[in-house]
């Protein structure tokens, strides 16, 4: 693998592919919206494995929500300004776009080039995602990756079993209905009453989704926002796409942040999985 390098103005970091197998992947970090960088693992470590694995991964550095004093889940970080929705969407669509216009450069075929994130990152994918179903013309990814994401802003409650097991576990309880709701408070500036689909994709009906492209979502295990992906997931099915949703076993929320956790790695193995079956289709 070639080094990384940075690219599109800064806005993004290109892991080319040690042995190109034409695939690409537009990747987005997660952090709440507000928080989290290029150089977490969830970012740097999983682009680094997958461009290993013959995938040109592209890391996206979308601007951050603002800080409140004392909000969010640190709540000792120092407080900082920052931009709200739809900044980081936009930026999302910028990178993607960018990705789509310098894929030959980048030996990525089109119709091989993916998006997904982490976590809120997830959000950035499959929102970016909905809004380019809402543009005629625009290049769809061929693949959505969509790990541990929050996609609703207004989070149903988990199920028994679910609701055991963060019991059980209450270091990895974090994600409940007011600590969701305030996330996507801040992230949107203001209250989540009609906030747009590109901002809250969970809240897509089916007919939103005709079109939408070939999906995985791997959930965690003891993790609230499962209820996010799992929701996702089944309205997806329901409008008939094609969707594969996976819940990673004994893992608690971002473990992908975490490479020393044998469950890192397996998600990776899957995500390469679905990248490489991109690489063994036919170029329509």
């Amino acid at each position: 693998m070639s080094d990384p390098y940075t690219a599109a103005d800064g806005l993004v970091r290109v892991y080319p592919a040690r042995e190109p197998r034409r695939t690409g992947l537009v990747w987005a970090h997660g952090g709440g919206f507000a928080f989290g960088d290029l150089d977490m693992p969830e970012s740097d470590w999983v682009a680094r494995e997958l461009a290993t694995r013959g995938t040109t991964v592209i890391s996206v550095d979308y601007r951050l929500a603002p800080v409140p004093a004392g909000w969010g889940p640190i709540p000792t970080a120092a407080p900082r300004d920052g931009e709200c929705y739809p900044a980081a969407s936009d930026d999302m669509l910028t990178a993607w776009r960018w990705a789509v216009d310098n894929a030959a450069r980048l030996r990525v075929d089109v119709e091989r080039l993916a998006i997904g994130g982490t976590s809120a990152g997830g959000n950035l994918a499959a929102g970016a995602t909905v809004r380019l179903l809402e543009r005629a013309g625009d290049v769809l990814p061929a693949l959505v990756v969509l790990a541990y994401p929050t996609l609703l802003a207004v989070q149903p409650a988990p199920g028994p079993e679910l609701r055991a097991a963060l019991d059980a576990q209450p270091g990895a309880d974090r994600f409940g209905p007011a600590a969701v709701l305030g996330m996507y408070e801040n992230y949107l500036g203001g209250p989540v009453d009609d906030a747009p689909l590109g901002a809250v994709p969970g809240s897509a009906t089916p007919a939103d989704l005709a079109g939408f492209p070939p999906t995985l979502i791997v959930n965690g295990d003891v993790d609230e926002l499962r209820v996010s992906g799992e929701h996702f997931g089944a309205t997806l099915a329901t409008a008939g796409r094609d969707v594969e949703v996976v819940t990673e076993p004994g893992t608690e929320h971002g473990h992908l942040n975490r490479p020393h956790e044998p469950a890192a790695s397996l998600t990776v193995e899957r995500i390469a999985t679905r990248l490489a079956a991109l690489a063994a289709r036919v170029p329509v």
